[in-house]
């Protein structure tokens, strides 16, 4: 391998190559290209050097020698690191929207490049059928990553408190005061932020390589660009705008997970295999459309040229069809092994489920698949258990030990926390794990991924700030985002200067993220939230790469006052480890204790009002787990007036209060040796408020 820029005067010697592995892989003596294509009679490799090049200074026919099964592949001698490369097919294609002779013009993406250039890429042209230069996405031969030794710990989710995150917007704000802002690299420098708050897990909003064009032209129009990620065109490749080299695409995210392992926090992506941003009949041709629509994709059977969507997005990953069930296994056993990821949360994962008309399968080959794979079976696998056809699974996702985002839990939380009647059974399941939706099927609490807000509409802030909606600025009239957000913008829409409104909205985020903490299953925190990031009301910034989404670091003395809370409170739940059970509370005394697990209350002991469709208040007392572990007695108050709550006697010892949302900062919540004992035998709970008392 050399390292020169400029290629040989006459190109690089080649021989045949070999079809494992697929893509573009670094072998003793060159660079081995191997690429899957069903339909294909024949196939080119375009090498371009430098990146800047606008035509290849060498095209590479294939012949039958390269030719295995539905395989390409050549072996391209003494090719320097940093060389691009795209595909270009020929024969009877089957690409829906344009004819065999157009599709043979357009360069291909491998859709196995460790690293893409999108330098010269336009999404428009690549769905035109006539022939424009220099508009493809191109893979980039990469310097081959050392593979990490094999991991056979079992990482399971039991004690995780889950940080959502966009790698892009958490350092792209200018007073992030990072060397590199919206890069792995500058995520890195925000580690020591991360420790401190004492969150366990990131998750990644989508870091592999994605459609940054893809989104309605009228928010294009606006100069706006696909911020979230779900567009994915690069499932081996970390998305070229997050690193300061794309080149270097591989050891930049490598170098950020390795860094984030160090300080103790494990690595969560969230990806993206229900579609692909080839879209619809319309949509661009930048990879499977040609090397295999027919299997990669869900379409028509009775009309071929129709694609099925089930996600919203123009097309349907084939996900059980058994060469895209591989792919996917192996493209996430990839980013363990190589990459070092600690687990994976799939959007829209419901998809899974279904079989190549969008029929629901009682067993799906690919969830099994993942798990039954030896190296996937040790990593967290979180579905988002819904997709945009209608079908809704969450609690009956299939697999054995399949996490799930747990939109149930979210909705009780927010009736709940806004003042809705009649949902304090909900609450008690909900805060106890939700036993009802995964005790049966043999899951446990840490199944149940408990969130109040993500990336997907308000963040808390907005969640008690505005009762609609406000997504002007996406340009589309304020039609897009969910009209259901359960929020309460406790009496006035949007920004104020009325100073009792905003101490209610300041108790009211209290509520829920002392609700959020409180409950077992996998807490869930939305980067920003922890610092009161607003919005403005947007609820689907999916287009806004701007101050709308990005985090703004110079925090109010109302946010740091918030950030001290969400520290104190997360680590009030390390503290406890009643408040992480492995297993589902019973109302029982485990053997050796003299306490039942949990025993519920209302305004008085041991009456709690879940029939009651008036009440709102509702109390629980935790037996502990560990040794040395004080009780914990707490009440959650949603009436809009102060109640008294009995609370139970000790046998040795007094109750002292820890938490109380309604208290001013910052006696919402003291640290360990400052706890305030509690004489009475009730406790005086204000108004849409949460108290915690701890035994000591």
């Amino acid at each position: 391998m050399i390292s020169a820029e400029a290629p040989l005067p006459n190109g690089y010697r080649t021989q045949p190559g070999s079809r494992f592995p697929a893509g573009a892989t670094v072998v003793p003596g060159g660079v081995n290209f191997c690429v899957f294509c069903r339909r294909a009679t024949r196939i080119e490799l375009l090498l371009y050097v430098p990146e800047e090049s606008v035509e290849p200074f060498q095209v590479i026919a294939l012949t039958g020698a390269n030719h295995t099964y539905f395989y390409w592949h050549v072996l391209v001698e003494d090719l320097p690191l940093r060389c691009c490369y795209t595909w270009r097919a020929y024969g009877p294609l089957g690409v829906p929207q344009m004819s065999d002779e157009a599709a043979s013009r357009k360069e291909l993406l491998d859709p196995q490049a460790r690293a893409v250039s999108d330098r010269f890429y336009s999404r428009s042209n690549a769905g035109q059928e006539q022939a424009v230069e220099s508009s493809s996405l191109r893979g980039i031969v990469t310097e081959p990553l050392q593979r990490r030794a094999d991991d056979l710990a079992i990482h399971a989710l039991d004690d995780a408190v889950i940080y959502e995150l966009h790698v892009g917007g958490f350092t792209r704000h200018p007073s992030s005061g990072v060397s590199h802002p919206g890069t792995f690299a500058g995520l890195v420098e925000k580690i020591p932020y991360l420790k401190s708050l004492g969150v366990t897990h990131v998750e990644l909003l989508p870091v592999m390589a994605f459609d940054e064009q893809d989104l309605p032209g009228y928010a294009a129009a606006r100069g706006l660009r696909n911020y979230w990620g779900y567009s994915t065109y690069g499932f081996y490749s970390a998305h070229p705008r997050y690193c300061v080299e794309p080149a270097r695409a591989p050891q930049e995210f490598r170098e950020c997970v390795d860094a984030l392992h160090a300080a103790g926090i494990r690595v969560l992506l969230d990806v993206v295999f229900n579609h692909t941003s080839e879209a619809g009949k319309n949509g661009p041709v930048i990879h499977f459309k040609v090397f295999g629509n027919d299997a990669f994709y869900q379409v028509d059977r009775n009309h071929p040229q129709h694609y099925l969507d089930f996600t919203g997005c123009g097309n349907t990953v084939n996900c059980n069809h058994p060469l895209v069930t591989a792919f996917i296994v192996r493209c996430l056993e990839y980013w363990v092994r190589e990459l070092g990821v600690d687990g994976f949360r799939f959007d829209l994962a419901s998809v899974f489920a279904r079989g190549e008309g969008g029929q629901l399968l009682p067993t799906p080959p690919l969830p099994w698949a993942m798990e039954a794979s030896s190296v996937l079976a040790r990593v967290p696998l979180i579905a988002e258990a819904w997709d945009a056809g209608g079908l809704y699974q969450v609690g009956a996702f299939p697999g054995m030990a399949w996490a799930e985002w747990n939109g149930r839990y979210r909705d009780v939380v927010r009736r709940y926390v806004r003042g809705d009647p009649g949902v304090i059974g909900e609450v008690c399941t909900c805060v106890a794990g939700s036993a009802d939706l995964y005790q049966a099927g043999g899951r446990l609490p840490a199944n149940s991924i408990n969130f109040v807000t993500c990336h997907d509409g308000f963040t808390l802030s907005d969640l008690v700030s505005y009762n609609a909606k406000h997504n002007e600025a996406n340009g589309e009239d304020n039609r897009d985002g969910s009209n259901d957000n359960l929020s309460w913008n406790c009496g006035i829409e949007g920004q104020t200067d009325n100073q009792a409104i905003t101490r209610l909205r300041l108790r009211q985020t209290r509520n829920f993220i002392a609700i959020l903490f409180l409950s077992r299953g996998v807490p869930m925190l939305l980067a920003g939230d922890e610092v009161l990031r607003t919005q403005l009301g947007n609820n689907n910034a999916y287009c806004q790469d701007n101050a709308i989404s990005w985090l703004d670091w110079n925090f109010t003395a109302d946010a740091r006052e918030m950030l001290r809370f969400v520290r104190e409170l997360i680590a009030l739940r390390k503290r406890h480890a009643s408040l992480r059970g492995r297993r589902f509370l019973t109302g029982l005394a485990a053997p050796g204790q003299t306490h039942a697990d949990v025993a519920w209350h209302g305004e008085q002991l041991d009456a709690p009002a879940w029939c009651d469709p008036d009440a709102r208040l509702v109390a629980f007392t935790l037996a502990r787990l560990a040794p040395g572990e004080p009780m914990l007695h707490v009440i959650f108050n949603m009436y809009a007036e102060a109640r008294d709550a009995a609370i139970p006697a000790l046998d040795e010892g007094h109750w002292r209060r820890v938490v109380d949302t309604a208290a001013a900062p910052p006696a919402d919540i003291v640290p360990e040796i400052e706890l305030a004992r509690v004489e009475r035998n009730a406790c005086r709970v204000e108004a849409r408020s949460v108290v915690v008392l701890e035994s000591g």
